[in-house]
Formats: C-alpha cells, sequence, structure tokens
C-alpha cells in the first residue's frame, strides 16, 4: 500500500474517537494484515507512538500483525473449552497441518501458517459457545462438541488434503 492511499484513508477520519480504530481496520481490510512498515508510517503521521499503534492492534483480537492463511483455524482457548479438551484439539491441528509453534504470547496466543498459505492456526480468549466446548472456527463458521478425530473432515470442507499438509 502506497502513501498517498494511506494519507487519504487517514483524511477519511477526521474525529479523533474512533479514528486509529478505523484506519487501522480500513488498512487491514485492504492489505491483510497490519506490516510493520504502515504502522510506523501512520504512527508519523497520526502522531502517536508506535507503541501505542501495536498496543491497540494486539490488544484487538481482529487485529493480526502477519499474512493470513486463505482460511483461518481458530481454537477457542477459554476456561470451558480448555476444560473439555481444547489442547488436544491444537496439537491435532498442529501435526494435520504440518505446522509448530515458534512464539507464544503472554496470554498464549499464536499464530501459525502452512507453507502453501491455505491455512492459519490461531487462538482465541472464548466465543461465547461454551454449552458447545470445545469450540473451533475456520474463517467465520463455527464448530462445537470437537474432538481430535472429527477434526479431518472439518478440514476438508476447506480444501485440506492430509496428503499435502500433513506434518509427520
Amino acid at each position: 500500500m502506497d502513501t498517498a492511499r494511506l494519507n487519504e484513508i487517514v483524511e477519511r477520519y477526521p474525529a479523533p474517537a474512533g479514528k486509529i480504530l478505523g484506519i487501522l481496520e480500513q488498512v487491514q481490510r485492504e492489505v491483510g494484515y497490519l506490516p510493520k512498515d504502515i504502522l510506523q508510517f501512520l504512527a508519523k503521521r497520526l502522531e502517536v507512538s508506535l507503541s501505542e499503534l501495536y498496543s491497540l492492534a494486539t490488544f484487538y483480537s481482529f487485529f493480526t500483525l502477519a499474512p493470513l492463511g486463505e482460511h483461518v483455524v481458530t481454537v477457542c482457548m477459554g476456561t470451558a473449552c480448555h476444560v473439555k479438551g481444547a489442547p488436544e484439539l491444537v496439537a491435532t491441528l498442529k501435526r494435520l497441518l504440518g505446522v509448530e509453534v515458534d512464539e507464544v504470547t503472554r496470554d498464549g496466543k499464536f499464530l501459525l501458517t502452512t507453507e502453501d498459505n491455505h491455512f492459519s492456526l490461531t487462538s482465541a480468549r472464548c466465543f461465547g459457545a461454551c454449552s458447545m466446548a470445545p469450540v473451533l472456527r475456520v474463517d467465520n463458521k463455527i464448530f462445537g462438541y470437537i474432538t481430535p478425530d472429527r477434526i479431518p473432515a472439518i478440514l476438508e470442507q476447506f480444501g485440506w488434503k492430509e496428503s499435502q499438509h500433513r506434518g509427520s
């Protein structure tokens, strides 16, 4: 995204209330994520610190600082899901997709993307679907009462093929 386009987006939000969130949302909608160089430009342009923009981008779960795969698989790690097996779902998904956790944040979040960019695997604190725990979401579709053996059939709905993704 070039600076002219970024300036157009900034100028669309003259009011201070919600200005930064609106700008970040528009950038992510167009780019797909919030790259560091764009955040650096926006910090200067908006006269705020880079750490303030980074704090907002990491606080709100709908923002991402890394490119996402074509399909995003999110495992709920809320208390009910965790107790009913969410960690086993994450382990199964990592194995089936052939991805590993390189970095986990203090709150347990991670973002992994397959080499072919077809899937990204991440976690969320709660989906508000505790009665169906454990729960996972692929893109915007929620799946409840998940067990590890149900995961391949779910992934297949989104183009997963065992021979292409399965880790060793």
